[in-house]
């Protein structure tokens, strides 16, 4: 992939660990195989959560810094 981790999205990212994560599942990964796909995972994983903090973040700003429980009941 040429593209760095920075520079992709969250759903790239997200698809890449949901990839990780059934390769891993399936087993058939030597040890030192098994433990960079961890680490990569772990370090995705911890960028996904800190996309998802920023974009909170960005929503708080947005809506004067209270976050509202989303109304799950369809409106007819």
């Amino acid at each position: 992939m040429n593209n760095t981790k920075e520079e992709l999205g969250f759903e790239q990212k997200l698809e890449m660990l949901e990839s990780l994560v059934i390769k891993m599942g399936e087993g058939g990964l030597n040890l030192e195989s098994l433990l960079k796909e961890y680490e990569l995972g772990v370090k995705l994983a911890q960028e996904l959560k800190a996309d998802l903090e920023k974009a909170q973040e960005k929503l708080l700003t947005l809506k004067g810094g209270v976050l509202k429980p989303m109304d799950t009941t369809d409106e007819v």
